[in-house]
């Protein structure tokens, strides 16, 4: 019995392709006050969101937060907060089609709604029993928002020079 199962090829191969660079470029971080800004996992995401789409995005996310854990660069904390962003930032801009949502997506689905999640994961699973709801919430939300800021500059350049829409055409599925 066949499985009437729908793979882009080209997508998987993108998705592949990100979450090495997340891999790889994990260990960039920029200081901010008490916390540490990890920009690249959410610029990665919001182009995830644009390019791959919410299945793709969300595979894309948990390998890479998968591989960074089975590397030791990374925590479990990754897991709900790049999904999360990944997730929503896709879904939206897939309603929308406006790069803004992607943003917005991003921003919320991991600055607060994946800084929530991360409550029962260091509560229960890592064992930090000072951790609150709304204890990752802000390092969340100023890596998110750093990141967004590098995904704008370079979306804007792809933007200005065609490439934006060239990578969206050549991603996009192809129905037989």
């Amino acid at each position: 019995m066949k499985a009437n199962v729908n793979v882009n090829i080209k997508k998987l191969a993108a998705a592949g392709m990100m979450t090495a660079l997340g891999v790889c470029l994990s260990a960039f971080s920029i200081p901010v006050g008490a916390s540490r800004c990890f920009p690249i996992q959410h610029l990665l995401n919001v182009l995830a969101g644009i390019f791959l789409g919410p299945a793709y995005g969300v595979g894309f996310a948990f390998s890479t937060a998968l591989i960074r854990n089975l590397l030791g660069t990374g925590s479990l904390l990754a897991f709900p907060g790049s999904m999360v962003g990944a997730f929503l930032g896709a879904l939206l801009y897939r309603q929308t089609g406006k790069i803004w949502t992607a943003f917005a997506g991003e921003i919320l689905g991991t600055g607060i709604l994946g800084g929530m999640l991360c409550y029962p994961v260091a509560a229960f699973l890592l064992g930090n029993k000072e951790a609150a709801v709304f204890t990752y919430v802000l390092p969340f939300l100023i890596s998110t928002v750093g990141g967004c800021m590098l995904a704008a500059v370079l979306l804007g350049a792809l933007y200005k020079s065609g490439a934006l829409r060239y990578l969206q055409g050549m991603l996009k599925e192809v129905q037989p």
